[in-house]
């Protein structure tokens, strides 16, 4: 039984938390769900890089052993939300102009109890000590230590060309259909596994770096590209005899996107990927990977123009209009459409877009770049073909499509859909201007989903079926199944599939993830994920019946999360 004190205290507590809270909206941030806290939460690979420890005689003391465990600490759970330099991102700014007057005691409530806006309770929870909440009070009051930059001559020396071009296979040596083969991200082992689709064999495990973030196709569909959140690039050929690793390069200390040439004349030609940190990136050829240009995104932010330091990459795609590459600079809020046609002389196309860009995919006629700009719960539309922003679409909250979903709505026609980390939503937004001008670049419908957490939507065009994952929901009926919707009617509700409960795992969290299909438009795969000491699979459903196909297991399938079909990505077909 609690004291007459211990409840005092608490009540204390919780009003100074509450105050706390107050004390730091007042940069206008906005508050964030457990399934965002739960999605930038991930450890940043900047853990383990040496900085150096500013000593702030205003700031209390502490030695350089607290210093290091506190940056490792800070890194792996607190850098997603609060940015590498502590300038904020999803979550408020913690640097010293803003902390030092808070003073420790008032920070350790913060941290050990979390705030209504959406900050962890990382004390009570039991995630961290009393003696490291201590620690992370005392060390955001510090000023924050710098990473290192990474240049060509960095990057240069971790460039592996293991198979030449010369020496590689002139024409395909082995007997996969290509077109049907799945690259599936084994997180927590730094690996993807290939999965022969028609067979749902295993091809081979290739090393990769650390918790690929994506894979995408050259435009000849021979060369697969994968990148890990430690930045380490690897370039896979499918056409040897047991495809595999043939180049490799580190790009920066943290990254998450790549994407190839692919307009006529520079197929397979160049490969381009961006880094969380530094804030750049780099234009490679697209058969070895040697690093070209590189470019810094550092800038002025489209809202208050000020200048970010941290204007981290998010995603890049090829343009389909033009030979150009669309560079989706988060912090700031940019678009640059930049023109590899001539890399001695760059040029870069600026657009303002909304702050907080992330993920995204074409329209349907591959004209327009639909990219989320996740914190200011806005899509924007881009014109590949006129180089300009065509719409800025309010949308739910936080949106997180991976590359979003297109067909063709019943009543609204040509659509791209979104769903959402902080709600149940699921957007549609009209993207035909010409046919359809009364619906294009609004939200024609919204349909509503199992619960907020989504990550992934995924539809084709031999398809009726739109399906919405929910991997980062709380409750564990909703993370460990997928709602489907009937495109055809999509006043009726969803059907839910219970894809964890088939995958036949015993412990473990079994979140279900990303819905991804076979070339031919009849088979839906998922990943259920769970820990890396726990039993994961892939789940094959059959689209027309929604029935189960069959369960992918194996002692190497450690924490499946993304999958890529190589046609599908190859051709941006979602």
């Amino acid at each position: 039984m609690r004291t007459i004190e211990s409840i005092a205290g608490l009540f204390a507590a919780t009003a100074l938390t509450l105050t706390m809270s107050s004390a730091f909206a007042e940069e206008g941030k906005k508050s964030v769900t457990p399934a965002e806290v739960k999605y930038q939460a991930a450890g940043s690979p900047l853990a383990s890089e040496p900085m150096h420890q500013s000593i702030d005689p205003k700031a209390p003391a502490m030695a350089k052993a607290e210093f290091d465990k506190a940056r490792q600490i800070y890194f792996e759970r607190c850098a997603g939300c609060h940015g590498v330099l502590r300038k904020g991102a999803t979550g408020k700014a913690l640097t010293p102009d803003k902390t030092l007057a808070s003073g420790t005691d008032y920070l350790k409530v913060f941290i050990k109890y979390g705030s209504p806006a959406g900050m962890p309770n990382w004390g009570t929870s039991g995630e961290l000590t009393d003696d490291e909440v201590d620690l992370m009070a005392r060390y955001i009051q510090q000023e924050p230590p710098t990473p290192p930059e990474f240049s060509m001559a960095d990057m240069k020396k971790t460039w592996k060309v293991i198979i030449p071009p010369e020496k590689r296979p002139t024409k395909k040596m082995n007997n996969y259909n290509l077109d049907n083969i799945f690259s599936t991200t084994l997180r927590d082992s730094g690996e993807v596994a290939l999965i022969d689709g028609d067979t749902k064999k295993i091809i081979n495990i290739v090393k990769t770096g650390y918790a690929v973030h994506i894979s995408r196709m050259s435009a000849s569909g021979r060369y697969l590209y994968v990148i890990g959140r430690d930045a380490r690039l690897n370039l896979i050929d499918l056409w040897m005899e047991k495809p595999d690793n043939v180049a490799e390069l580190k790009i920066g200390l943290e990254a998450r996107s790549v994407d190839t040439s692919k307009f006529k004349g520079f197929e397979d030609k160049l490969a381009i990927a961006g880094s969380y940190w530094p804030p750049q990136y780099v234009i490679m050829k697209g058969d070895t990977l040697e690093p070209l240009r590189i470019a810094a995104t550092r800038g002025m932010t489209v809202d208050t123009q000020e200048f970010h330091p941290e204007p981290r990459v998010a995603s890049i795609v090829a343009s389909h209009y033009k030979p150009e590459f669309i560079v989706n600079v988060k912090e700031t809020g940019k678009i640059l459409l930049v023109d590899y046609s001539d890399l001695k002389a760059l040029k870069t196309t600026e657009i303002d877009a909304a702050r907080f860009l992330h993920d995204g995919g074409w329209d349907m006629s591959k004209r327009y770049f639909m990219v989320a700009a996740n914190q200011s719960n806005k899509i924007a539309a881009v014109d590949a073909k006129e180089g300009k922003l065509a719409a800025l679409i309010e949308v739910g909250k936080i949106p997180h499509p991976g590359r979003g979903a297109t067909f063709v709505d019943p009543k609204f026609g040509p659509v791209w859909a979104t769903s959402h980390l902080g709600d149940e939503t699921i957007s549609l937004i009209g993207t035909d201007p010409v046919k359809h001008p009364k619906e294009a670049w609004k939200v024609v419908r919204t349909l509503k989903g199992q619960g907020g957490g989504s990550l992934f939507l995924k539809t084709h065009p031999k398809s009726t079926n739109l399906y919405v994952d929910t991997p980062l929901n709380p409750d564990a009926a909703v993370s460990q199944s997928v709602a489907v919707f009937d495109i055809k009617n999509l006043d009726k509700p969803y059907k839910t599939l219970p894809i964890a409960e088939w995958a036949g795992l015993g412990e473990g969290a079994k979140r279900v993830v990303q819905p991804e299909y076979n070339k031919a438009g009849d088979e839906v795969w998922f990943s259920v994920w769970s820990a890396k000491n726990q039993e994961s699979a892939l789940v094959v459903v059959d689209d027309k019946t929604l029935k189960l196909k069959t369960v992918i297991k194996d002692k190497q399938l450690i924490t499946p999360t993304g999958h890529f079909n190589v046609y599908n990505t190859q051709h941006d077909v979602y």
